[in-house]
């Protein structure tokens, strides 16, 4: 079975678009419509993403700027870190040179104070041998003329004279 097609539709064109006879309002749609899109994105859509672009240039040059002055005041603040950390340094080794010259000078001090107590009591150990020294001389010189009478008495009974004694005991301990 064949199907019938309609009157005029073998002469009939395919695609309106293709039409000959509809180019010259075709064009001219067209150009209106370009024309339209045209002035839409050069009045409306164009200025407000120059616009963006122009709101994140400037926030991308401002936040260069700002890191640039926070890497500036880094740098600063390192430095006067680096300056307070050499001064503390110094400060302490002045303490600490200080502190070895004060426990020099109370060493030294101390050391003369022994010193002063060391040669007072040698001194007075000195002067306690000297007085036991002659305590003992004085006690031996007793003894040595106790002892002589005595021997005298005992081997001579009758010539016991103790004026000779004591010279006799007296001249022997001297030399």
């Amino acid at each position: 079975m064949a199907v019938d097609a309609p009157e005029g539709a073998a002469s009939a064109p395919g695609m309106p678009q293709l039409d000959f006879s509809t180019f010259p309002n075709q064009i001219f749609w067209l150009v209106v419509t370009i024309v339209v899109i045209y002035l839409i994105l050069s009045r409306v859509a164009l200025p407000r993403i120059g616009a963006v672009l122009a709101e994140r240039q400037g926030t991308i040059t401002n936040d260069i700027a700002a890191a640039e002055d926070l890497k500036r005041q880094a740098a600063e603040a390192e430095k006067a870190y680096q300056k307070a950390l050499a001064d503390a340094r110094a400060e302490a080794q002045a303490i600490a040179e200080q502190t070895r010259a004060e426990i020099k000078e109370d060493l030294a001090e101390a050391t003369a104070k022994a010193d002063a107590q060391i040669a007072a009591k040698s001194a007075e150990s000195a002067a306690r041998i000297e007085e036991i020294r002659a305590g003992a001389l004085e006690a031996v010189e007793t003894v040595a003329r106790d002892t002589a009478a005595e021997l005298v008495a005992t081997l001579a009974p009758a010539a016991v004279d103790k004026k000779s004694i004591d010279a006799a005991v007296t001249s022997r301990l001297k030399g």
